[in-house]
């Protein structure tokens, strides 16, 4: 079993920025990517930003030059650095790491951005 836990959310006006981070435990030997989704109120879940253990990454249009996402292998942590938030990037954001059998999620994390 994978443990996920995030934290960084919270309330920021448009063009600030937040840090989202998720810290892994148990059994991660297996794990490659790992992936940041977010969910807004009435819409479907969304890959935002995804990185691999080689750390290639991989980001969504609506976010490309805005967020960055990197990961800490010696503290198996993952980070999200948004930049230039705007409202729409208000959600709940997920960490996702991908292992050998299935798929984990953390509890999510609430974004909400003001105008």
């Amino acid at each position: 079993q994978v443990q996920l836990v995030e934290s960084g959310g919270g309330l920021v006006q448009a063009g600030g920025s937040l840090r989202l981070s998720c810290a892994a435990s148990g059994s991660i030997f297996g794990i490659n990517t790992m992936n940041w989704y977010r969910q807004g109120s009435g819409k479907q879940r969304e890959l935002v930003a995804s990185i691999t253990t080689g750390g290639i990454t991989n980001y969504a249009d609506s976010v490309k030059g805005r967020f960055t996402i990197s990961r800490d292998n010696a503290k198996n942590t993952v980070y999200l650095q948004m930049n230039s938030l705007k409202p729409e990037d208000t959600a709940v954001y997920y960490c996702n790491a991908v292992g050998t059998m299935r798929h984990y999620w953390g509890q999510g994390t609430q974004v909400t951005v003001s105008s």
